[in-house]
């Protein structure tokens, strides 16, 4: 059934449009680009403004830039909500902070629609269906919902009430820009040292199942109401020390900077989770 509009036809919302036109739930699609929809196969043309799109689509899925684009696409003579009903449902797959979030919620709830929150991840494989979809919102929309999320998603995860699916995508980002730096200081070394950084590469992906990923920690025995685990992370930081003090020893031997070796070296015991209060 031909129910959704997607709004926004970049990476994420184009990837969408194309999962969704495959599917056969695409009615319509709207961007600011005129001829956005072009490449995109199966796609639609654009229409001529978000309130055409709010016409034939049940579930709209936005995927612009800001919260102010969003409450845009969705407020004026030309916005979604000029045709706001209650089987609609607003879904914004926009990274926005949770007080965005809020202010876009005070818009849809006047309207009397259905607002969902869906961080989304893995825009590279957006076309093929390979985006993991982590959603907000109340049980009952979020399952009305769900066929059209399962269009474009190849896992759909219901992280909680309204807000949770936009808190989870800002801590999945907090961890992801973490490891990116963490990856070039691990580069620098790599390159002071003549060390092939694809290689090395190639060997963590290939070790990160043994080794375990950024959250392992988080899902281990509390240490401070786990004696047992809190005898193994202080065994965890003296290793942890250890090795991070060859890298310090490395960087200053060839005048590299390493700040997040330092920060975790200086505050190991929140790195392993045994600083008590």
């Amino acid at each position: 059934m031909k129910n959704a509009g997607v709004i926004g036809l970049g990476m994420i919302g184009g990837g969408v449009a194309v999962c969704l036109a495959r599917t056969g739930q695409l009615a319509a699609v709207y961007d600011i680009r005129p001829d956005a929809a072009d490449a995109l196969e199966g796609v639609p043309a654009v229409v001529a403004s978000p309130a055409e799109l709010a016409k034939v689509s049940d579930t709209i899925l936005v995927a612009v830039v800001s919260a102010q684009q969003v409450i845009d696409v969705l407020s004026g003579p030309d916005g979604v909500l000029t045709h706001a009903r209650p089987e609609m449902t607003i879904v914004v797959l926009a990274t926005v902070s949770l007080t965005e979030l809020e202010r876009i919620r005070a818009v849809t709830d006047a309207a009397g629609v259905g607002l969902v929150d869906a961080g989304v991840t893995g825009g590279l494989k957006a076309k093929e269906g390979g985006l993991v979809s982590m959603v907000g919102g109340d049980a009952a929309v979020v399952e009305r919902i769900m066929p059209v999320l399962n269009g474009f998603s190849q896992h759909v995860a219901r992280m909680g009430d309204s807000g949770a699916g936009m808190t989870a995508k800002i801590a999945r980002n907090v961890v992801v820009y973490g490891t990116y730096r963490a990856g070039q200081e691990a580069a620098a070394l790599c390159r002071a040292a003549g060390v092939d950084i694809a290689v090395l590469t190639k060997v963590i992906d290939e070790s990160a199942e043994g080794v375990g990923g950024p959250m392992m920690l988080a899902n281990r025995a509390d240490p401070m109401t786990d004696e047992t685990e809190f005898r193994i992370r202080q065994g965890m930081k003296q290793l942890m020390l250890k090795d991070l003090q060859a890298a310090k020893d490395m960087a200053g031997d060839t005048g590299i900077e390493l700040p997040l070796v330092d920060l975790n070296i200086t505050d190991a015991d929140t790195l392993v989770g045994t600083k008590k209060p």
